[in-house]
């Protein structure tokens, strides 16, 4: 199905070329050019017409994996490895308050396959599954469906909410504003989607503000409930709970797709590794 998509992208992609070299012939009242046939031109002088501003633009594989984002709100599992320890359910449901409308699974003895499976059946559009090492959490992978992609993370410095100074209770389910900070390059424009779409349209007064900040290829997580004080004065209040995500590997299919390849992947042991930046620009970190 990817090699199919991918060579349908190849041939829209000649087409769009032979119909801009069209578009501008007739902007300059040229002749069209003569490598286009004559029947050819008829048929994309009139599918030039049928377009408008969306449609005259070629559409790829990854537009399709979030085409459906904008008409539905997205439907998300949760759940963790097998044989979790407390911290790491705990984190499970405090995950599972952050993402609205999202459903948390036990995970008994359920495996991989077995997973993918159940997100079909019941049209989950998102998998997340939480990792522990040592009873750490330590790990998330995040898997979109029906296409992909899936997102590799490693978690650090997670706190939990118990554990936040002077947090907001009890937490609110409404749904978030969204904050995306330094997602600059395209590969960091494309991780921020995979973000973006777990959570539904918040509403205009909506209080509550999720932040997802790029610092070096750290994602650093922050949830607060903000207050008006006066016209131009805003108090945030946290609610916790607080963790950073360290992106290494991003794959085109799901998460039981072990054929599927592999988009990008992290590699620290490059000479070059500490001054290449994937999601960020580099004259950004030097104007900072």
């Amino acid at each position: 199905e990817y090699l199919f998509k991918k060579g349908k992208e190849a041939q829209e992609s000649v087409l769009y070329e032979k119909k801009r070299k069209i578009r501008e012939a007739l902007e300059e009242q040229k002749k069209i050019p003569t490598e286009i046939k004559k029947g050819e031109k008829e048929t994309l002088m009139h599918e030039i017409e049928m377009e408008d501003e969306i449609t005259k633009i070629p559409s790829s594989h990854i537009d399709d994996e979030y085409a459906l984002s904008k008409y539905q709100d997205p439907k998300v599992l949760i759940t963790s490895s097998r044989d979790p320890s407390q911290r790491l359910l705990q984190f499970v449901k405090e995950m599972r308050l952050i993402v609205p409308g999202s459903k948390r699974m036990n995970r008994g003895n359920v495996v991989i396959s077995e997973l993918v499976k159940l997100c079909h059946e019941h049209s989950f559009s998102d998998l997340i599954i939480l990792h522990a090492h040592r009873g750490e959490p330590d790990g998330m992978i995040l898997s979109h469906f029906p296409y992909g992609p899936t997102v590799y993370f490693g978690i650090t410095n997670v706190i939990l909410r118990h554990d936040v100074p002077n947090k907001v209770d009890p937490m609110s389910e409404a749904f978030p504003h969204i904050l995306l900070n330094n997602f600059t390059t395209p590969l960091g424009k494309r991780l921020a989607d995979t973000l973006k779409f777990l959570f539904p349209a918040p509403k205009t007064d909506s209080k509550r503000v999720l932040t997802f900040s790029n610092q070096n290829d750290y994602i650093v997580f922050r949830h607060h409930n903000y207050e008006k004080e006066g016209e131009d004065k805003v108090k945030l209040l946290e609610v916790g709970p607080r963790f950073d995500l360290k992106p290494f590997q991003i794959k085109l299919g799901t998460l039981d797709q072990v054929e599927a390849p592999v988009e990008w992947v992290l590699r620290p042991y490059m000479k070059t590794a500490k001054k290449r930046k994937a999601f960020q620009l580099q004259y950004y970190l030097q104007s900072k």
